[in-house]
């Protein structure tokens, strides 16, 4: 009985944090952005990176998936962006595995394990996201006016979470 106990506790709060990490993205993806004015989709700056590395590196690959995937994911789907939700889901899905599967695997200083992370999730967004757009607009010079929204969100993000997921990790 105590096992099974343990096993639904630890289930539900696996549910609970998932459930959490995926609000704060949405939240922080929709309310705290600027949209930069360049040419084609322009880019969108925006702090929902910020409680998916959290997600990812405090938590893990799996967490940080499901962060990404469905905050940004149903970000899309409400702000009127549909059309991005597929891709988002995938590249923002795997920017958070990639992130935590990074931190979990690279033994030595955390930091720099942290950072490499980040520089990962940099390019696979700028990667992801150009191919996205170049679906989608049939072009391949236009989606190059994204790539400094998308560099400069994903960094910044690592800027804020980097120092403070260590402190994070021991409390969580």
């Amino acid at each position: 009985m105590n096992s099974t106990l343990s096993t639904t506790t630890t289930k539900t709060r696996a549910i609970v944090i998932n459930a959490l990490f995926i609000a704060l993205t949405l939240v922080t993806t929709m309310f705290i952005n600027i949209r930069l004015p360049l040419m084609g989709n322009g880019g969108l700056i925006h702090l929902g990176n910020v409680p998916l590395f959290i997600a990812a590196l405090v938590y893990g690959k799996r967490t940080g998936a499901i962060a990404g995937a469905f905050g940004m994911g149903l970000f899309d789907i409400i702000s009127g962006w549909a059309l991005w939700s597929p891709f988002t889901f995938v590249i923002v899905g795997t920017m958070g595995f990639v992130v935590g599967l990074i931190a979990e695997k690279t033994p030595g200083n955390r930091i720099l394990a942290y950072s490499l992370a980040v520089a990962t999730a940099v390019i696979i967004k700028v990667v992801g996201y150009y191919f996205a757009e170049v679906i989608l607009y049939g072009n391949w010079i236009q989606p190059f006016g994204s790539v400094p929204g998308n560099i400069m969100q994903v960094v910044i993000a690592g800027i804020i979470v980097v120092p403070l997921v260590g402190r994070l990790k021991k409390r969580a």
